[in-house]
């Protein structure tokens, strides 16, 4: 797929300072791939229920007014950024995770910021990025904290089994974009085996094959990227630690999106939620096949 066979890019913005980072960071890459940019603006309908029917509508007004007016000076200042990149704006009257949902259906990427502090203040700023990386159908971009380094540092893309072909095709994909470098990262805990010391080796020896064959399967879209430079790593450590950690170098850490087993299961997964909240670049969570 080309750069111009791509639809667009939608991005949430809500006037606030990391909101605009993800902008800018949407549009960089709606200008990479040759597309359009959909800046997406809502006011829930919670304002409605609020307050009583006398005051709903003078309200939901002046809420509308206000978000037209965020979507104006986004437009504005993205268009004098990126002149290049061809700029919608969408007002919506909606939960703000469902209305950038709706407005991606012919997107190919999600773009929300969130301000990437820890404590009580993220879980209720982050929930519309965490919400969209939960249930989005498309690779969602989570552009954390005040800063954004360049996707051209490189690329993490973490790998859980099998399954996880298209986090690292799109890996791949904007590795190609970006002229970055890709790192394939594996992680795996040792199981607990009893008996002789040559018997625990056998098992290590068979458990490391067993991850090394996961690892090279979900990495067979390499072959359709000949150009990307790829590393790939089996490291034995928790999986989130290891992403952390490698993130600190990087300019995107990619992850699949597994469905959650189990009605009491982060909708995230652990490993996807801790990385989103601790790591130093932006997250793209991509949903596994």
């Amino acid at each position: 797929m080309t750069s111009t066979e791509h639809g667009c890019v939608v991005v949430g913005v809500d006037g606030t300072p990391y909101s605009r980072l993800a902008a800018d960071w949407a549009a960089s890459e709606a200008e990479r791939r040759g597309c359009g940019l959909r800046v997406v603006h809502a006011v829930s309908r919670g304002v409605d229920s609020a307050y009583g029917e006398a005051l709903e509508l003078g309200l939901t007004e002046r809420a509308m007014e206000a978000a037209v007016g965020v979507l104006d000076d986004a437009r504005t200042r993205l268009t004098v950024g990126h002149p290049g990149v061809p700029v919608e704006t969408q007002p919506a009257r909606d939960d703000p995770a469902q209305a950038l949902m709706s407005a991606a259906e012919d997107a190919d990427l999600i773009v929300v910021g969130t301000r990437g502090r820890g404590g009580f203040a993220e879980l209720l700023l982050g929930s519309v990025s965490r919400k969209v990386a939960a249930h989005a159908d498309r690779p969602v971009v989570v552009v954390r904290g005040d800063t954004v380094k360049a996707v051209g540092n490189g690329i993490v893309a973490g790998v859980r089994d099998e399954r996880d072909e298209e986090a690292v095709r799109f890996a791949l994909v904007e590795a190609e974009l970006h002229r970055a470098d890709v790192r394939l990262v594996h992680s795996w805990t040792p199981l607990a085996h009893t008996g002789p010391g040559t018997s625990r080796v056998s098992h290590m020896e068979e458990e490391r094959n067993a991850h090394t064959q996961i690892l090279n399967h979900a990495a067979r879209p390499v072959a359709e990227h000949p150009t990307v430079h790829v590393d790939t790593e089996l490291t034995v450590d928790s999986a989130a630690g290891a992403l952390v950690k490698l993130s600190d170098g990087a300019g995107l850490v990619v992850l699949p999106r597994h469905s959650v087993e189990g009605r009491f299961g982060l909708p995230l997964g652990t490993v996807v939620h801790a990385v989103l909240h601790h790591a130093h670049c932006p997250v793209a969570v991509v949903p596994a096949g």
